[in-house]
């Protein structure tokens, strides 16, 4: 064999050793009727035969039976040495009979003159390569037909200029576009003229490109050029390459959702006026049952106080119960702003724990003995600022009722802590007792005002509704936990302040005697009027009387006099802008305002002057005004 060989020329021995080492393609020849002639180790390893077993062989065998039936074998080599090539894939046979997927490639063979020798054939076992283009187009087939069968959302792409490139059967449903008419069309054209106008196709696609996502709802149109609401998302597509290559849309038509969600909220808008008004309801049933009763003590002390043979005692007796009611009914008032967070407030930067120590021993005694009043104060509390007053109002009602709640004696315990929270730190007050609690339907209602579980004429109904306004009010907030039979835990929390600590001021003696000062009362009201002007002259002013702030400012330009004395709530020019003015014409001149309730005091406009609250009496209003006056004389503004 080594001598014969040696007669083989170099090049073909390279050739030779090239072709045999080739095992991932079968290369052999055929002869002109297509017997094969030779046979590589690529042949061998796939096709599972040795040289000698196929040399000689029609390589029809390796065809499958109905492929030799339909004289595939011949067909191909007349095509290879007509058009000069054959190539094509199918399933071939193996040794053993089992089946590949081969890529096969015929070539003719000539010699030099051009004459058909014979064919060289080349095959390739791609069987896995065709698995996998199969699952691929099955994966494919079954995306597309869920998406094909996806009706309630719109699912297509579109190119990198946002034309559309596919459609499917919700995006017809939802737009009534068919796939026919609308691919390659822009996808702008489902937007309404003002936001074609304005861009927002395009910023849409540079937001997708830019961020990752777009994600909106809007008005759209469909072919019918009727709008729907849709919620929409548009997201890239890239390459894996990394390469821009396109959007992916889906639109959903929530027109449905919105109207049921515009229905719910209307729902809910007439729920609520319809709570709103039995709340009103009840509340003026309230107050007109309380302010009748008052309005009876009043009302029956003023008849006795007629008769011309009422004794000292019982004209004192009389006039006592006038002042008290009429006391009881400013408390009253006072209660409804606190709730409804219109109660004017001064407030002060204290210590808690200084105030609620000197509060517990008040407490006491007012509790009685079979209520044991115990303090669990925090160290190193925090300030609040907060109008001590309405505070230790808000805390003497929380007691009053958990003592109701304790008709056996029990224990209230009074607790502070701070609670820091990142909306801003907090300090809470707990007063906790050891009541008979209640049911969650009575607490979800304790801060209404007039509900009470109370028997007829043993409270009001507006002491814990004091509590939540005033938190409220201080820009904090009340709540309230309990549990038939566990008690009841009252909390108040309060804003930290980081104020330092308001000093007492000391009380000075003023002498409420006008002397002879002149004093202009200005209240469109003319009974209170009235009342004031008597009162001021009993208290040895001069008065003169204007029924609103126009009037006043004509009488001041005629007559100069030493305070003014206004209301602040008046039609057209008000209390307030009538001392405005005033400061700036005259600002020495000492003004007092008046209110029963006014926006501009809640909200904090009246506090650069001096106000006195109603009802008044006497002795306050005349110290208010001694007291405006002094200021005024020692240049310390209005």
């Amino acid at each position: 064999m080594a001598k014969a060989s040696s007669k083989i020329p170099l090049d073909e021995q390279r050739f030779q050793l090239l072709i045999n080492s080739v095992t991932d393609y079968a290369i052999y020849m055929l002869d002109l009727e297509g017997h094969v002639i030779s046979w590589n180790s690529g042949a061998k390893r796939f096709k599972g035969y040795e040289a000698e077993e196929i040399i000689g062989q029609h390589y029809s065998r390796f065809f499958t039976e109905e492929d030799r039936l339909g004289g595939l074998a011949q067909r191909a080599l007349q095509t290879a040495a007509q058009q000069g090539r054959f190539e094509a894939e199918g399933w071939r046979i193996r040794k053993d009979g089992s089946r590949f997927w081969a890529n096969a490639i015929i070539d003719p063979i000539r010699d030099g003159t051009g004459q058909l020798i014979g064919y060289a054939k080349i095959t390739r076992d791609i069987t896995e390569k065709k698995a996998a283009e199969q699952r691929l187009f099955e994966s494919e087939q079954r995306f597309r037909m869920l998406v094909q069968g996806v009706r309630d959302y719109a699912l297509y792409m579109l190119d990198p200029g946002g034309l559309i490139t596919n459609w499917n059967n919700g995006a017809e449903a939802i737009k009534g576009y068919s796939a026919a008419e609308i691919v390659g069309q822009h996808f702008s054209r489902f937007y309404t003229l003002e936001d074609r106008e304005s861009g927002l196709p395009a910023r849409a696609l540079a937001t997708a490109l830019r961020e990752g996502r777009y994600e909106a709802e809007g008005w759209r149109l469909r072919k019918d050029g009727s709008r729907f609401c849709a919620h929409v998302v548009i997201d890239p597509i890239r390459a894996d390459t990394g390469e821009h290559i396109g959007f992916a849309k889906i639109t959903r038509d929530i027109t449905e959702n919105r109207r049921a969600q515009r229905e719910l909220e209307d729902a809910r808008a007439a729920l609520f006026q319809s709570q709103k008004l039995q709340a009103l309801g009840e509340l003026t049933g309230g107050i007109a049952h309380d302010f009748n009763n008052l309005m009876t003590v009043i009302r029956g002390s003023a008849d006795l106080l007629r008769r011309p043979d009422l004794g000292p005692e019982k004209t004192e007796r009389y006039l006592s119960a006038i002042i008290e009611t009429a006391d009881r009914a400013a408390t009253l008032t006072s209660h409804l702003l606190a709730f409804g967070r219109r109660q004017p407030l001064k407030p002060e930067v204290i210590d808690l724990n200084i105030r609620l120590d000197a509060l517990a021993e008040v407490l006491t005694r007012t509790l009685g003995g079979r209520v044991e009043v115990k303090l669990d104060l925090a160290p190193s509390l925090w300030l609040v600022e907060a109008d001590s007053t309405q505070l230790e109002t808000a805390l003497l009602n929380a007691a009053i009722n958990a003592r109701d709640a304790m008709p056996d004696g029990g224990e209230l315990t009074i607790a502070t802590r701070n609670v820091p929270g990142e909306q801003g730190d907090l300090i809470c007050i707990a007063l906790h007792d050891t009541g008979h609690g209640m049911p969650a339907e009575i607490a979800e209602r304790a801060f209404e005002p007039f509900f009470t579980t109370k028997p007829v004429g043993k409270g009001t109904g507006l002491g814990l509704s004091q509590i939540h306004g005033f938190a409220a009010q201080s820009g904090g907030k009340a709540e309230i936990d309990s549990k038939a039979g566990r008690g009841t835990t009252i909390r108040i929390y309060l804003p930290r302040s980081s104020k330092a600590e308001t000093k007492s001021a000391k009380q000075q003696d003023l002498t409420i005697c006008g002397n002879g000062k002149t004093v202009l009362v200005v209240e469109d009201n003319d009974h209170v009027r009235e009342f004031a002007q008597n009162l001021l002259a009993d208290l040895q002013y001069e008065v003169i009387g204007a029924g609103s702030a126009e009037e006043a400012l004509e009488l001041l330009d005629r007559r100069p006099v030493d305070a003014v004395f206004s209301d602040i709530v008046m039609p057209g020019l008000g209390g307030l802008e009538l001392a405005r003015n005033l400061h700036e014409r005259m600002p020495h001149l000492p003004v007092l305002l008046a209110t029963g309730y006014s926006e501009e005091v809640t909200s904090g406009a009246a506090d650069a002057f001096q106000m006195i609250h109603k009802p008044y009496g006497a002795d306050s209003l005349g110290a208010a005004l001694a007291n405006v006056i002094k200021r005024g004389e020692l240049g310390s503004g209005p």
